[in-house]
C-alpha cells in the first residue's frame, strides 16, 4: 500500500470534530414540586408542636417579666408615697423641728425611688433576656463566663469608680447631707450645691467649688441638720459682782428673744451656764442657746454685740481695755518698776561675747 493510501485511510477512521453541545437549566417538574411541598409539610408537622412551646414559653416569660416589673414599680412608687404622707405628718410639730424639711426629704424619697425603679428594671428584663435566649436552647455559659470575667476586669480596674457610686448610694439612702447643707467632710468643708452618686459639690467659705469624691468621705459633720448650738464666752475681771453679770445677761437675753428675726432663729432660751474659767485676774461666763441649723454663728455676732453694749451701759470693766483713770490720773503701769533686759542676756551681743571664757589653747603633740 503507497503512503497517501495509508494517510486516506487513517484519515477516514479519525472522528471529524463537531461543535461543543450546550446545557440547558433543568426546569423542576409537577413531581418535584410536589416532592418539596410534601417534604416541608412533613418538616413542619413534626416541629410545629416544638416551635409552638418555644414561642408559648417566651411569650410567657415576658408577660411575667412585664407584670412583675409593674407591680415592683408601683410598690416602690407606694413606698415613696408613704414616706411623703409621713414626713408632711410630723411637720409642724415639736418632732418635726428636728427633723429634715418636708421639701427635702420628698426630693430625697423621689431620687430613692427613682435609683429602685431603675434597679428593678435592670435585674428583670436582664432575667427575662436570658431565660429567652435559654428558651431557644442557646448555650449560656460561655455568655456568663465572659461577662463574669469581664465583670472582674472592670472591678479591678475601676474599684474606686465602683467605691465612689457605693458610697454615693448609701449617702443619699441614709440622708446623711443634701443640698443647702453646710457639712465638714475632712478633706473639705463648706455648704453643699450638688450631690451626686459619685461626686459632691461644696462651695467653700471664700467661694471656692470643691469637688470631693464620695468614697474618700471618711466621716461627715453635718452642721444643717437638727439644731445648732450658740456659745458665747463673756471674760470680766475677777473681781466682778457675778449676780450683777448674770442680770446683765439674762436682760439681755430676754429683749433678744422677743425681737425679730432672733425670735426665729431661738429654738431655745439664752441661758447662763456658770463659769467656765477662773483666773487670777479675770473668769469666763459661758453663755448658750439653741439655734435654728446654720444660724449658730448669726447668733453669736448678735448676742456679743448686744453683751459688749449692756455691759458698758451698766459700767462693768471689760479684761484689756485702757487704765482706768483714778482722780484723773492714770494708775501706775505694773511695768514701770521692771528693769530693762540686760545686753548679757543675749548671748550674740558684744557684751556676751567679751564675757565669754577663752577656750584653753590645745595641746599637740
Amino acid at each position: 500500500m503507497s503512503l497517501p493510501a495509508d494517510l486516506l485511510a487513517a484519515g477516514s477512521t479519525t472522528p471529524s470534530p463537531t461543535p461543543s453541545e450546550t446545557t440547558t437549566p433543568a426546569v423542576p417538574s409537577l413531581q418535584d414540586a410536589h416532592e418539596s411541598a410534601t417534604q416541608a409539610a412533613s418538616w413542619f408537622e413534626q416541629n410545629w408542636s416544638t416551635w409552638l412551646a418555644i414561642g408559648l414559653k417566651v411569650l410567657l416569660i415576658l408577660v411575667i417579666a412585664a407584670v412583675l416589673r409593674v407591680a415592683i414599680r408601683r410598690a416602690i412608687t407606694k413606698l415613696i408615697d408613704r414616706m411623703n404622707r409621713t414626713a408632711q405628718a410630723v411637720d409642724g410639730t415639736a418632732i418635726g423641728g428636728l427633723l429634715v424639711n418636708v421639701e427635702r426629704r420628698r426630693q430625697r424619697s423621689q431620687a430613692i425611688g427613682s435609683v429602685l425603679r431603675s434597679v428593678a428594671s435592670f435585674v428583670i428584663m436582664g432575667t427575662a433576656a436570658l431565660m429567652v435566649l435559654s428558651a431557644f436552647d442557646i448555650n449560656l455559659a460561655p455568655l456568663l463566663a465572659s461577662a463574669g470575667v469581664a465583670g472582674v476586669a472592670i472591678g479591678f480596674g475601676a474599684r474606686n469608680l465602683v467605691t465612689d457610686f457605693l458610697s454615693g448610694v448609701f449617702m443619699i439612702l441614709e440622708d446623711q447631707y443634701g443640698v443647702g447643707d453646710s457639712i465638714d467632710a475632712g478633706v473639705a468643708s463648706g455648704e453643699v450645691i450638688e450631690v451626686g452618686l459619685r461626686v459632691t459639690k461644696l462651695r467653700g467659705d471664700n467661694g471656692e467649688i470643691w469637688y470631693v469624691r464620695n468614697g474618700e468621705v471618711k466621716r461627715i459633720g453635718n452642721l444643717s441638720q437638727g439644731w445648732s448650738t450658740a456659745g458665747v464666752d463673756v471674760t470680766v475681771r475677777s473681781s466682778e459682782d457675778l449676780d450683777k453679770v448674770k442680770a446683765t445677761i439674762n436682760e439681755v437675753a430676754e429683749k433678744m428673744s422677743k425681737e425679730e428675726p432672733w425670735n426665729e432663729l431661738l429654738w431655745g432660751p439664752i441661758e447662763v451656764l456658770g463659769l467656765d474659767s477662773v483666773l487670777l485676774d479675770s473668769m469666763v461666763v459661758r453663755v448658750s442657746a439653741k439655734t435654728m441649723p446654720g444660724k449658730s454663728l448669726t447668733v453669736e455676732r448678735e448676742l456679743r454685740w448686744r453683751v459688749k453694749r449692756a455691759f458698758d451701759a451698766a459700767d462693768i470693766p471689760i479684761v484689756g481695755r485702757a487704765p482706768v483713770l483714778v482722780d484723773g490720773e492714770p494708775t501706775a503701769d505694773p511695768t514701770a518698776g521692771m528693769a530693762a533686759p540686760s545686753a548679757y542676756a543675749n548671748t550674740s551681743s558684744p557684751q556676751a561675747q567679751a564675757a565669754t571664757p577663752l577656750a584653753p589653747p590645745s595641746v599637740t603633740k
